[in-house]
């Protein structure tokens, strides 16, 4: 049915015709599956033998589409990443829309199609979901929120205590780019579409990593906080210290110079496509390789090691100085994520 309305109204969240019209015509198309269409108050699956891991997290990017991604990509990305790096198989997720009134319903078809799109690469599936809609001004066009499901791969054990004094820091690739796309395009500093989000899922690079190295210990994706907020949580967690090599850190010209511009620090700025792996120090350069070798993880890079100490991350500077990072204090770019 001809859907007269271009926006969306207070009534489309009322439970009633127009509800029921946003699903049939907006929602259920793209994420059709055999669990999803059966439309009852919860969404019921068989499960496989062994633990499960389970993820929640809410998305309110601003703007809600950028330069290499959107808010739905971002929302599918981003729980999935949360499962991949736990040592996890998604599976299933489950998707609540908080719609503000007068949110162009075209743009809420972009969004839904994007997370269509992310949940066909990543091999995922949207099988319950939930649609409020709150009056103008009360929210910024969409929220999402996806829980996420998968079961651990068999074996795996990825923990703070497994992270021993010698150990290698790996990375997937270049660092800071999510964070800046952002930035560029929300402050119109002329500089748009001259970095690209990272925003991708990580499980197919992943899996297949922690199926074939044992040696892999421990692993983090690199969001909200960047790599130095990341490693500082896991220095203090594991309480060994975490050394970098300033000159083995991945960030890209562009990246490197429009950060100095603006003088923002690369290392606190978010990804979402990129991980961290600690990993025993004799497997180390194998799996270096082998991250290589995938076409999204070329520029994969041993950056730094584990010693002993009290829970410090410490950068060798390019001059040879010695630099202590913390954690993230403030939030200068809100709603990344």
């Amino acid at each position: 049915m001809q859907d007269k309305y271009d926006i969306v109204l207070l009534s489309h969240g009322d439970g009633g015709l127009l509800t029921h019209r946003l699903l049939e015509k907006y929602f259920l198309p793209f994420f059709k599956n055999e669990i999803l269409e059966s439309l009852t108050d919860a969404a019921c699956f068989l499960v496989q033998p062994g633990r499960m891991a389970v993820t929640t997290d809410s998305f309110v990017v601003d703007p809600i589409f950028f330069p290499g991604g959107d808010l739905g990509k971002l929302a599918v990305c981003g729980t999935v990443n949360d499962l991949a790096v736990s040592g996890a198989k998604p599976s299933y997720l489950a998707a609540s829309f908080i719609l503000e009134e007068g949110f162009a319903l075209s743009e809420l078809e972009r969004i839904i199609e994007s997370m269509s799109l992310a949940c066909k690469e990543a091999d995922v599936q949207i099988i319950t979901g939930d649609t409020k809609v709150v009056g103008r001004g009360q929210a910024d066009k969409v929220y999402i929120t996806t829980t996420g499901i998968g079961y651990v791969l068999p074996e795996t054990n990825l923990a703070y205590f497994r992270i021993k004094p010698g150990d290698a820091v790996l990375v997937n690739g270049p660092l800071g780019e999510h964070g800046l796309a952002i930035m560029l395009q929300r402050e119109s500093l002329g500089l748009e579409n001259q970095v690209f989000s990272d925003c991708a899922p990580l499980n197919k690079i992943i899996e297949p990593l922690i199926k074939r190295f044992q040696g892999i210990k421990f692993m983090r994706d690199l969001t909200r906080g960047g790599l130095a907020t990341t490693a500082k949580e896991i220095a203090l967690a594991s309480g060994m210290d975490i050394w970098f090599d300033e000159t083995s850190l991945p960030v890209g010209k562009t990246v490197k110079g429009i950060a100095e511009l603006l003088g923002l620090d690369p290392l606190y700025l978010a990804n979402e496509g990129k991980f961290l792996t600690i990993v025993e120090a004799r497997e180390a350069e194998s799996v270096l390789s082998y991250l290589k070798n995938d076409c999204d993880a070329k520029e994969a890079c041993i950056i730094g090691e584990i010693r002993p100490g009290r829970g410090d991350v410490c950068l060798k500077t390019a001059l040879g100085g010695i630099r202590k990072l913390n954690m993230l204090a403030g939030a200068p770019l809100p709603r990344i994520c």
